[in-house]
């Protein structure tokens, strides 16, 4: 499937599932997985030139929906929401482990149609992967989910010391891809999309 095929500005709001039942399974996910203030919903914004399409909370941490982008009505572009939010209440915690342990559960158990084609995993390239984006990362190499990393926040930082963060993920992930990005230059855009497309079927 070539770039000319797919217009990812036509992209548009389909739901937003708070309870398993609500989880749709009609079409092939692109997931964007990390911590809250990662930058998923600016990324998600750029790649469908939208600016308001996604929305970041104004109360980081407390919006605990799987929220469903569909794009030129092939495929969706899944929005998990954010971990690692420390002050996050218990209640809360449990929710989004429940949510989104049960939309991983789900994609499993359709062996004939795995529903999750690739996972965008946020990393916050000042501060490297957390101990939660370890855990996310470890859970897909667990269980084999299709991954890339999106180093986000790429412009925030000096040469010297982006590239030293940008080998450092390299190095604890010898075996992905890794994309920097920028909000601001549009960089890493283009490789997203065809990562995104290598993996829609």
């Amino acid at each position: 499937m070539s770039d000319k095929k797919i217009n990812f500005n036509n992209t548009k709001l389909i739901t937003s599932a708070g309870f398993i039942n609500q989880i749709l399974k009609d079409k092939p996910h692109i997931v964007f997985s990390g911590r809250s203030n990662v930058g998923k919903s600016t990324l998600i914004n750029k790649l469908v030139n939208q600016n308001k399409l996604a929305r970041t909370s104004s109360s980081p941490g407390k919006t605990i929906t799987i929220n469903f982008f569909e794009t030129e009505k092939i495929f969706y572009l899944v929005d998990l929401p954010g971990y690692g939010y420390a002050k996050r209440a218990e209640t809360d915690k449990k929710k989004w482990s429940d949510l989104v342990e049960g939309y991983f559960k789900e994609n499993s158990k359709n062996i004939n149609f795995n529903f999750i084609k690739l996972i965008v995993q946020l990393v916050d390239l000042k501060v490297s992967a957390t101990i939660d984006d370890l855990a996310m990362i470890e859970y897909m190499n667990t269980f084999k989910i299709p991954y890339i990393i999106v180093a986000t926040k790429a412009d925030k930082l000096n040469k010297t010391q982006r590239e030293i963060n940008l080998n450092k993920l390299k190095s604890e992930n010898p075996d992905k891809i890794i994309i920097p990005f920028s909000s601001l230059s549009g960089e890493g855009i283009n490789e997203i999309k065809s990562c995104i497309l290598n993996y829609i079927k």
